[in-house]
């Protein structure tokens, strides 16, 4: 019963349930320590800080689209003072040449897997591989934005720890994969978390009621939730085999890497916005949440997130939504 739950305190050791996902965390990923924030955007700031303090430079690289310049309003910059470096296309994913190419030794490189804002795409293993190890070579703590390391995992058909092991620190989403109410963890070594713990109280993280956060993650590990990414990517997959079939729409990636993956629509996004409330409202179908423009203005995208609630659709279905919702835009 939740009000029988012992309320959080950072660091009672009392086996709140802030304490059971941090530990159970931890093993997933191989880490020493994890620690929880009630957001990610704190954890990843605090985590590049803490690198930036380390090495003694203010700078981190990253692709393009990277949460943080994309949707932080800069807070990297305003609140802790770290300036970031801009690597390779923002319609691509970042390659070793791209890296090669930076003249400035960064903190850290931060990495996103998988890439979101261009479909969810992931580097080759060894191509992961390769770019952590430019990272070490120039002494900058390699990073990963993890925020959908469970969606990635069955990409790479490696154990999550093998993953997370590349990495100085980890940040994994609660309500991501874990389908949690919202919330951070960020996995690293005993001193940099023991770290991060006090920035975290210095920016007003350290909540002493955040076990509703963290017992919703423990739902999701419950559920089995990380272990089902691979039946959500092949059902994704099969979904956009479908949608290109047909030809109303366009997928990418095709196929796609992870249970995510972008439309791309011939209407203008106001129109295909109006189009899908529209849907909502009638059949009681939201296909997406975002239209997104591009630089065509009669085109558009959104993304697609398959999860436990796509599967109730078969693909020939989705293409009938789909046919439907272009059809109203139009």
């Amino acid at each position: 019963m939740l009000d029988h739950v012992a309320p959080d305190t950072p660091g009672r050791g009392d086996g709140s349930p802030t304490e059971q996902l941090e530990q159970k965390m931890a093993e997933l990923l191989g880490k020493p320590r994890v620690l929880l924030f009630p957001s990610g955007t704190m954890a990843q700031q605090v985590a590049l800080r803490l690198h930036a303090e380390r090495t003694g430079r203010p700078s981190f690289a990253a692709h393009p689209t990277n949460h943080l310049s994309l949707w932080e309003q800069q807070g990297y910059a305003v609140v802790h003072g770290l300036r970031y470096l801009p690597v390779g296309d923002a319609n691509r994913l970042i390659t070793l040449d791209d890296l090669t190419a930076v003249a400035e030794s960064p903190a850290a490189l931060l990495l996103e897997l998988p890439q979101r804002e261009i479909g969810g795409l992931l580097p080759t293993w060894d191509e992961l591989v390769a770019q952590v190890g430019w990272a070490r070579d120039r002494g900058a703590a390699p990073h990963l934005d993890g925020a959908r390391i469970f969606e990635a995992q069955p990409f790479y058909d490696r154990p999550h720890a093998e993953i997370a092991a590349l990495f100085d620190t980890v940040y994994v989403s609660i309500y991501k994969g874990l389908r949690g109410v919202r919330g951070g963890l960020l996995a690293g070594d005993e001193e940099t978390i023991e770290q991060a713990a006090v920035w975290r109280q210095r920016l007003g993280g350290a909540i002493p009621d955040a076990w509703p956060l963290a017992l919703a993650g423990l739902l999701g590990l419950e559920d089995g939730l990380p272990a089902r990414m691979a039946e959500f990517r092949d059902h994704a997959v099969a979904i956009a085999a479908a949608l290109n079939e047909d030809g109303t729409v366009t997928v990418h990636p095709n196929p796609p890497q992870t249970p995510l993956f972008h439309v791309h629509v011939p209407c203008a996004p106001a129109a295909l916005q109006q189009a899908g409330e529209e849907l909502m409202a009638e059949r009681d179908v939201q296909l997406f949440m975002r239209a997104q423009s591009q630089p065509l203005p009669d085109r558009c995208k959104f993304e697609v997130s398959i999860g436990e609630n796509a599967l109730e659709f078969t693909p020939d279905e989705v293409v009938s939504l789909m046919r439907e919702l272009v059809a109203r835009a139009g």
